[in-house]
């Protein structure tokens, strides 16, 4: 079973009460989820391997550590999952970005596809999908399974909040794949909204509804 990380730093918690309030508009909104994605990628990328590597400092040659293995990917889930983009992307500036469009039925609230476009070399690299609800799990899971047919071997999940429910459902079908979330809520509602959540992610980012 996969294991589920939350991430309990004083300013990832700070930051994820302000999200949440109703007040915050989507400017505020929009920077705050960049900075908890800045902070939250530090631990995503923890167990990242190191490998030795000579340079030479303004006084001498030394040996540091430089990251090594597979190149980094960044697949947000269409749309909210683009607030996390650039917060991560500050930490990893040459992680390539791949986008999975997929929208949840009103009715049947399950995730129907309308778009993917991924880097040409995806299954060469670790993968961090992001979105920032994890309610249902419905959409994580489907993107899920589509890297995987395209090859992709290493994908971590990442996500601001997660219900119950959501998590159980891609440990489910995803055994393999860690979850890495600031928060894990109460539970979903009747129309699969998280609680007490912080309403629409993609609304409140982009200041629709």
């Amino acid at each position: 079973m996969s294991t589920v990380h939350v991430i309990t730093h004083p300013l990832v918690q700070h930051k994820l009460t302000m999200i949440r309030d109703k007040d915050t508009g989507p400017k505020d909104f929009r920077d705050l989820v960049e900075e908890v994605s800045a902070l939250m990628a530090y631990e995503v990328t923890r167990d990242m391997p190191l490998e030795e590597v000579e340079v030479e400092t303004p006084i001498c040659k030394m040996t540091g550590q430089a990251i090594a293995g597979k190149k980094v990917g960044v697949v947000p889930i269409l749309r909210a999952g683009l607030g996390m983009v650039n917060g991560v992307l500050r930490l990893i500036p040459t992680a390539k970005v791949g986008h999975i469009g997929l929208y949840r039925d009103p009715e049947t609230l399950l995730p129907v596809e309308y778009y993917c476009k991924l880097p040409v070399d995806v299954e060469e690299r670790q993968i961090i999908v992001l979105d920032p609800m994890l309610a249902t799990g419905g959409s994580a899971a489907a993107a899920i399974t589509y890297l995987k047919k395209r090859g992709v071997n290493s994908i971590k999940l990442m996500c601001l909040l997660a219900a119950p429910e959501g998590i159980e459902l891609v440990q489910r079908e995803h055994p393999d794949v860690d979850i890495f979330t600031a928060a894990i809520d109460e539970k979903l509602n009747s129309h699969g909204y998280i609680i007490p959540g912080l309403g629409d992610a993609g609304d409140r980012l982009f200041g629709t509804k």
